[in-house]
This record gives C-alpha cells, structure tokens and sequence, in this order.
C-alpha cells in the first residue's frame, strides 16, 4: 500500500481547478518548472537558515502543495492534450531534483549525519529511476511502494513538521534516515519486479 493509490481521488478534486488553468493557457510543463524552481528555492532557504527551527515548517506546507501540483500537470497533459516529449523529461528530472533540493537541509541538522541522509538521497533517485526504467523493458512507469515519491513528500513534511514546531530532536532519531533508506530500497526491489513481471505478462 502506498499514498499513491489515492492519487485518483486527489485528481478529482483538483479537476475544477485544472479546468480553469487550461482554460487561461496555463501548460503542465509551465506547472513542472514552476514547482521545481520554488522547490529549489525553498530548499536552498532551509539550508541557509537550518540552525533556525521555524524555516522546516515549509516543508510540509511546501510537499503537500508540490504533490497537487505534480497532479496537476499530469492532468493538463493527459486530459488537455499537452503530453509532449519534453514535457516527459521536464516531469522526471523536475521530481528528482526538487526533491534532493528540499532533502538536502536535514543533512546539516543533529542528530542526522550527512552520510545517512546522502544515502537516502541517493536510493530515493533510484526509485524514480527504477520507476522509469520499466517503460525500457516493455512495462509501465511503475510506482510501486511501499516509498515512493508521495510517501517520502508525507515522511520528510511530518518530519519537518516537528522540526519546525521545536519539537526534541534525541539522539535516537539518528535511526530515521537509515530507515528511510530501506524504506526506498524495498521500493527499489518491488518496481524492478514488478516491472519484470509486468513486460513478461505481455
């Protein structure tokens, strides 16, 4: 089970407010680049002011918003004719960026060490990756869990959540990025069979 199954019912409250984007002009590759720059940007904030608590609290409020807009490109592309070829690299490379942009403070923050977050990082790509590799080998995109990108956006939002309100942060909370890591391996095994299983079924 994985965040990602509810995504159609997230769609389909966003649909009026698509609806009305497509209707103004506004195209999914405009949506991508724009979540990616206030990702970066947001993420380049936190890292400036990580000895400060207050700036995690954009995380959540920020991945939450970045979920509906990754939504909503999806579906001014499928429903409003705007799939393109560039328009699949922008949403893939946009993803994995943003998302090592707004990871990247934790690596400054105790009790969390650089390594343990660089390696999360580093195994979150390859689930994308992973993802993608499925179309090369006859399958579909996979977003199998049980980590995938929505799962991170809720783990790493809760996780700035109490971070930004003060909360302690014990020694023993060095553990969670490690965690998280496994979190993305299993995530890693299960889209690579998955995609195996699914291109031999065809």
């Amino acid at each position: 089970m994985t965040i990602y199954a509810l995504k159609p019912k997230f769609q389909a409250l966003l649909r009026p407010c698509v609806r009305l984007l497509a209707g103004v002009g506004v195209t999914a590759n405009q949506v991508t680049l724009l979540a990616a720059i206030i990702s970066l940007a947001i993420g380049a904030l936190i890292t400036v002011l990580y000895t400060e608590r207050w700036p995690f609290l954009l995380l959540p409020v920020w991945l939450f918003l970045r979920m509906a807009l990754n939504a909503i490109d999806g579906m001014l592309a499928r429903e409003f004719g705007q799939k393109s070829p560039l328009g699949a690299y922008l949403n893939e490379l946009c993803d994995v960026v943003s998302d090592v942009a707004l990871y990247i403070p934790f690596a400054f923050l105790a009790p969390f060490s650089a390594i343990s977050v660089a390696v999360f990082i580093f195994l979150a790509i390859l689930t994308e990756y992973a993802g993608v590799l499925g179309l090369m080998v006859g399958a579909s995109r996979r977003y199998d869990g049980p980590f995938g990108k929505s799962d991170r956006a809720f783990g790493l939002g809760a996780l700035g959540l109490w971070v930004g309100l003060g909360m302690p942060l014990p020694d023993w909370l060095s553990w969670l990025f490690p965690l998280f890591a496994v979190g993305c391996a299993v995530t890693i095994a299960n889209r690579i069979r998955a995609g195996l299983a699914e291109a031999a079924s065809k």
